[in-house]
């Protein structure tokens, strides 16, 4: 087989999916999509307009209605940046209150049956690595490539708490793991995309495992499809 033209790379929050989807697309000169830029982008945006986020149906009418877009630079035109409707919004998705609600926004079937529209034609040239919790299964079901990223809770719950207090944020390790655990539940638990490895999907456990060494096991599984 030739080179991979698209790479799928799941698993669940906080275990490195951004990170290693980054730079592998980077070690190939292909694109990157973070589709849970998207999902927070979203969130952000119904937050915005004081839509309730246990709306459904207001929710899937935001999502049809709203350009969500992923770019390289400041503007929606030059670093990787996340727009909503041509604005670029990338350190608003950032804040924390977006962080505790993206996953009741990303439930909502409606929600994903249009978001997965979009992600599709993002990926339609090739050349891409898409990373979130649903890419192999649902969104690019004939991906050259799968790739499911796996930790435990409680090292996820280390990374993050880690993550935050790097960033100058304040956190406490068991608020963290409790908060990592809802939304787990509520990712696998939803009607449409549940997360879940694809059944072809290679498996990459990644405790204990430092980013080099993670990096270095999915690039040789994207040698070994070659």
């Amino acid at each position: 087989m030739s080179e991979p033209k698209v790479i799928a790379i799941d698993g669940p929050v906080a275990v490195g999916k951004s990170t290693i989807g980054l730079l592998t697309a980077r070690r190939l000169g292909f694109r990157f999509i973070d589709t849970g830029m998207m999902y927070r982008a979203l969130t952000w945006h119904a937050m915005q307009k004081a839509v309730d986020l246990e709306n459904d149906d207001a929710l899937t009418e935001l999502a049809n209605a709203t350009d969500v877009d992923l770019r390289s630079g400041a503007a929606c035109d030059g670093n990787y940046a996340v727009c909503v409707n041509g604005t670029d919004v990338s350190d608003e998705i950032r804040r924390n209150e977006v962080e505790r609600n993206v996953s009741l926004v990303a439930r909502v079937a409606g929600v994903r049956s249009a978001m997965v529209e979009k992600q599709r034609r993002l990926a339609a040239d090739g050349r891409v690595v898409m990373a979130g919790r649903d890419i192999g299964t649902v969104v690019l079901p004939d991906a050259d490539l799968k790739i499911y990223l796996d930790a435990s809770p409680e090292e996820r719950a280390w990374r993050r708490h880690v993550e935050l207090d790097r960033a100058g944020k304040k956190s406490d390790i068991d608020v963290v793991l409790a908060d990592l655990r809802r939304r787990d539940k509520i990712d696998s638990e939803r009607s449409r995309g549940p997360l879940r490895p694809a059944s072809d999907a290679k498996i990459v456990k990644t405790d204990g495992l430092e980013v080099e060494q993670v990096l270095a096991q999915v690039m040789g599984l994207v040698e070994a499809v070659q």
